[in-house]
This record gives structure tokens, C-alpha cells and sequence, in this order.
């Protein structure tokens, strides 16, 4: 893909790793850590996130580690240890002591043990899809790990993603394949999550007791028809934390920011705008 993609940000050292960012706007500084699909970046994820937001926010979107067109470090352990200290590290390259913070699904995971870990660099929470508590793999998240590239496979997968299967276009299904087929991205992706990977879902997961004593104030977003992540893990992240609210998106799979953008946008500047 060329230089002048949408894909690509401005480059900054994160935790010393070269690492794709976008940082639009100005004001109150908000971080969006992405999931965790085949061919995802941060601009893939957030692309009707970025513009609306940056309207009254600093918005900041990394492409983590072992993502998009961030470096994969030559013997890197991928795992929640590396991805929390990269997202500390993208704040502390652009100068940011505390973040309001949005996590999708694999981004959920970290998010909330960055909240967890570093409980001073984060104001608010936003938690959509979310990893992050105990519970069962869905045949669908095993396969979106298990991923192998063809076209076949990226459009099936994004027919999982998708209440809508409108939004599943051909050309949304060959660039996301093309994007699997950057040098280096099999490699990093089979790397992070190889079978059997229940085991990858029980790594994610915080402790109860440290979910419990979270203090910031959370919203927690999901789609009711999601294959890919329960439910129920949002019922749970909001009977957890105790300053926390939930909404959930009927007719709306994996893909509450693009299914639903306008609203999901209104929802989350509206809970990060006192």
C-alpha cells in the first residue's frame, strides 16, 4: 500500500517500537486501541471514529504491535504485558499523562488492564466488544484467530463480523485480504494466537478483584447479536465495575463503530464530554 494510505499516520517510537499513529484534533486526549482481526488497523477499525471525535477531542489510534504498520520486533512475546506497555509507551512518546481510553474487543482487553495497571493515566473507560473476563471461546473468534490468508476465508469472516451483511462488500473483503498479506503480517498474527486458543481468551482476562476496584467511570458498549464476543461479557464488565453503564445495540454484530457509527459516536463524545 502506498505512503500517501489513509492507513498511515505519523511514525513515533512507542516503548521503542517504530509505530504507525494517527493524532487528530485538539483538546482533551482520548486513545482508541483496536481489535484484534485479520488485517486490521487502526484506521480500518476507526475510520468513522477519527473525524467525529477530533472534532472536540485529541484523538489518538496506534496500530499495536504486531499490527498494521506498526514494527514487529524480532522476538517480541506478544501477549497483554507487551501491548499494555505499548500503549503506555505511544502516551508517554506524544506527551500524554492521562487519557480518556476506548478498547474494541482484543483493544478491551488491554484497555482495561492499562486502567488496572496504571490507574493514573486514564480518566474515563470505554469498553465495545470487549475482552478482557473469563469466558468460553466462540467458534467464530477461533476461527478470526485461526485465519489463514484467502479471499474466501477474509469474506467469511467478515460475514461473522457484520450483523448487516450489506456492509460486507468485495471491495471491503479484498482489502482487508490484501492487508493480511503484508510482509510479515501472517507471521506475527499466527504467532499471537496459535491453537489451541482458549488459552489466548484466559490470557486476556483480568482478575475479578482487580475489574472490581476499578474506579474510573465506564461505559460499556456491545451489539446483541455478536458471534464473535458474548454478550455476556459486557453484562458482566458492568456488573463488575461499580461506576459503570451499559448499551447495547440491537441489530448490530462485532461492529458497533461501523454498524452503528453515528450513534456509537454520539454516545461515547457525549460520555467523555464532562
Amino acid at each position: 500500500m502506498s505512503a500517501n494510505s489513509p492507513e498511515i499516520g505519523r511514525s513515533i517510537v512507542a516503548a521503542g517500537i517504530a509505530t504507525n499513529c494517527h493524532d487528530l484534533g485538539s483538546g482533551r486526549p482520548v486513545l482508541l486501541i483496536h481489535g484484534s482481526g485479520p488485517g486490521v488497523t487502526a484506521w480500518a477499525n476507526w475510520r468513522l471514529v477519527l473525524p467525529e471525535l477530533a472534532k472536540s477531542c485529541r484523538v489518538v489510534a496506534p496500530d499495536m504491535v504486531g499490527f498494521g504498520y506498526t514494527e514487529r520486533p524480532a522476538g517480541i512475546a506478544y501477549g497483554l504485558d507487551a501491548w499494555v506497555d505499548h500503549a503506555v509507551g505511544v502516551l508517554d512518546a506524544l506527551g500524554i499523562e492521562q487519557t480518556d481510553l476506548v478498547g474494541n474487543s482484543f483493544g478491551g482487553a488491554i484497555a482495561l488492564a492499562l486502567a488496572i495497571r496504571h490507574p493514573q493515566r486514564v480518566r474515563r473507560l470505554v469498553l465495545m466488544g470487549s475482552v478482557g473476563v473469563p469466558f468460553a471461546i466462540t467458534p467464530e473468534l477461533d476461527a478470526a484467530w485461526g485465519y489463514e490468508p484467502s479471499l474466501a476465508a477474509m469474506r467469511s469472516l467478515l460475514d461473522i463480523f457484520a450483523w448487516d451483511r450489506s456492509l460486507v462488500t468485495d471491495e471491503l473483503a479484498e482489502l482487508r485480504y490484501q492487508a493480511s498479506l503484508r510482509p510479515g503480517f501472517q507471521e506475527s498474527f499466527s504467532a499471537m494466537f496459535p491453537a489451541p486458543r482458549q488459552r489466548w481468551v484466559d490470557a486476556m482476562a483480568s482478575a475479578e478483584a482487580d475489574i472490581r476496584a476499578i474506579a474510573h467511570k465506564t461505559l460499556v458498549i456491545h451489539g446483541r447479536d455478536d458471534r464473535v464476543i458474548p454478550l455476556a461479557n459486557s453484562l458482566t464488565l458492568n456488573q463488575w465495575i461499580d461506576d459503570s453503564q451499559l448499551h447495547v445495540f440491537g441489530r448490530c454484530g462485532h461492529w458497533v463503530q461501523i454498524e452503528h457509527s453515528a450513534e456509537f459516536n454520539r454516545l461515547v463524545a457525549g460520555f467523555l464530554a464532562d
